[in-house]
């Protein structure tokens, strides 16, 4: 029998993003690696989901298109769900912009940078989230 990580608490990983492509290939890694993933194509279908469901972790583009971005999804938690604080890592393919510098400064919270290597990915959800 494998030893589980401390960590990890069960439920799906809520996967914010807009670009299909990425959906896909992000929701194919983690569950191969046994996780469950629930995705969102928005900042607010995320919130919406973040607000009625019960998530081990949230993985969300930072920039996207619509109202709600990445940084206000991570505001969002940081408010209204203290127990995901910790259990959240962006997605960027933007850190050269100095807005979004500051804010990964800022909040300290993990970003994995695109184009990403599927191993560089699993690395930072298990440290994150742990394993399931």
């Amino acid at each position: 029998m494998k030893a589980q990580t401390a960590m990890w608490t069960g439920g799906p990983i809520l996967l914010i993003e807009d670009e299909p492509s990425v959906i896909a290939f992000l929701h194919a890694a983690l569950e191969r690696k046994g996780y469950a993933v629930v995705n969102a194509a928005s900042g607010a279908e995320g919130l919406e989901r973040l607000s009625d469901g019960r998530y081990a972790g949230v993985i969300s583009d930072i920039r996207m298109p619509g109202a709600v971005n990445g940084a206000e999804v991570h505001a969002w938690i940081q408010k209204n769900r203290p127990e995901l604080k910790t259990r959240i890592i962006l997605i960027s393919g933007d850190t050269a912009n100095s807005d979004t510098q500051a804010f990964l400064a800022q909040c300290g919270t993990p970003c994995i940078e695109k184009p990403f290597r599927v191993q560089q990915l699993i690395s930072i959800v298990e440290k994150t989230f742990g394993k399931p």
